[in-house]
């Protein structure tokens, strides 16, 4: 982009809500106090243009700020990725050259992988012998922040994306900027299965697996009603349970996830969510669920 297309994408981008940069960029708003939101950099808060991070006593004004620093970018960057992401801008240019950040994984480390292992394993009931082979196959991995990282894969098995959850007391959710959950998935692999539940989160996945061995577990990475895989899925011939949580919005994006693929079932775990299910070891039979 040239200078002048940089001051004039970033005039428009200005004006880009910072509630619609944070979910883009990954955050979570906090199940408690809708004010905040949970971020790889910490939990911020913002009233209009202004947003703060109360971990790290930083804050700033309007989108690019708010961009440039959650992901650690210079102000070019930054731009470039909201231009991608929300403004129409320079179409043709962009189809030929696309400013979409390349997937940014977080580095390993694996000094912290003992805390992550310990926090799946004492706090998430998932058991060792579930979790070692996800860290063998790379699809679980621990960070320098000490955050469980677990990849989205696609085509050929390469990463497209990852689910990040906080370990340590500082606890959070969100995605490895530049993720493309319509691309890929975290799934636990199981050879030779027809029956796939779709869940909200790789620790969901993982529970549900636990729960009914020899069913596949995918975490859709958020409860959405279409993801672009889904379809190919079907028409392999796999059997397909919507397996959101048992709430407002797991039902409701199940409701709507049957309305387009009618051949999808309904299957709600019996507590809020599949890992409630198993830290209160609660084992229902997958088949004897009430299905819509």
């Amino acid at each position: 982009m040239t200078f002048r297309e940089i001051r004039d994408s970033a005039n428009h981008a200005r004006r880009i809500p910072l509630e619609a940069v944070l979910l883009q960029a990954g955050a979570e708003r906090d199940r408690y106090d809708k004010a905040k939101w949970h971020t790889a950099k910490g939990t911020i808060s913002f009233t209009g243009v202004k947003f703060m991070n109360w971990n790290e006593q930083v804050g700033g004004g309007g989108a690019i700020d708010l961009a440039m620093h959650l992901n650690d970018w210079d102000f070019k960057a930054a731009v470039e990725w909201l231009c991608s992401h929300f403004l129409n801008l320079h179409r043709q240019e962009q189809v030929q050259s696309p400013c979409r950040p390349n997937l940014t994984l977080p580095p390993q480390d694996p000094s912290r992988l003992p805390g992550v292992t310990r926090y799946l394993v004492h706090e998430r009931a998932i058991t060792a012998s579930l979790i070692q082979p996800l860290i063998e196959s790379g699809r679980l991995y621990a960070d320098n922040r000490g955050n469980a990282v677990f990849l989205l894969l696609g085509k050929e098995n390469m990463p497209v994306g990852a689910e990040l959850r906080g370990t340590t007391p500082a606890r959070w959710r969100g995605m490895a900027p530049g993720s493309q959950k319509d691309l890929g998935y975290f799934s636990i692999p199981v050879p030779g299965t027809m029956i796939v539940v779709l869940c909200e989160s790789a620790i969901d996945a993982i529970s549900c697996f636990a729960l009914h061995p020899g069913y596949l577990g995918i975490s859709t990475s958020g409860a959405r009603p279409n993801p672009s895989w889904l379809p190919l899925l079907i028409c392999q011939g796999y059997e397909v349970y919507c397996g959101f949580d048992s709430d407002p919005t797991g039902d409701k994006m199940a409701h709507e996830m049957i309305a387009l693929h009618p051949v999808v079932k309904r299957l709600r775990p019996t507590h809020h969510d599949w890992n409630d299910d198993l830290t209160s070891q609660q084992k229902p039979s997958l088949l004897s669920q009430p299905t819509t």
